[in-house]
């Protein structure tokens, strides 16, 4: 059993044992620590350095001659030698290939959330067909217009 699934079984047992939900994820956590279900992976710091890094680079934002908030530094996934690793780079100073990647790699990502938004709304609408649908745009051109229209900027 992976970790990801040791931690929805956790879950389960949460909501199995007539727990209340919906529910922060915290107290599903002190929960768990009090039942002895779940304990601390060893450190390997290296890996949370990184990590924070990683976040923390996410949101660092600049401001152009525009005035436009946008993202300063962008990631690429690759794979080598069998080891996936993630390449960061300041889009001030990176390659047209590593940005045109990093915006590629976003974009599919957003396509896959909304994959996966879609499949959850319709498997809720067809479980209560007793209600109205649920309704879902995916055509972001309106948000987008109004977002822009709204301070004149790209949102970040």
């Amino acid at each position: 059993m992976s970790y990801n699934e040791r931690l929805q079984r956790i879950f389960q047992i949460y909501e199995e044992e007539g727990n209340p939900t919906p529910v922060a994820m915290r107290d599903v956590a002190a929960w768990a620590v009090k039942k002895r279900l779940w304990e601390p992976r060893p450190i390997d710091v290296i890996d949370i350095l990184a990590e924070d890094m990683s976040r923390a680079l996410r949101e660092e934002y600049r401001t152009d001659k525009k005035g436009r908030r946008y993202r300063a530094k962008h990631a690429v996934r690759i794979s080598r030698g069998g080891v996936q690793l993630t390449l960061w780079a300041d889009m001030d100073r990176s390659s047209r290939e590593h940005m045109q990647m990093a915006f590629a790699q976003r974009r599919q990502n957003i396509v896959g959330d909304c994959l996966h938004l879609k499949t959850d709304v319709d498997a809720y609408n067809d479980k209560n067909v007793a209600q109205p649908p649920l309704p879902l745009i995916l055509d972001f051109s309106q948000d987008v217009a109004e977002l822009l229209a709204g301070d004149g900027k790209s949102a970040a």
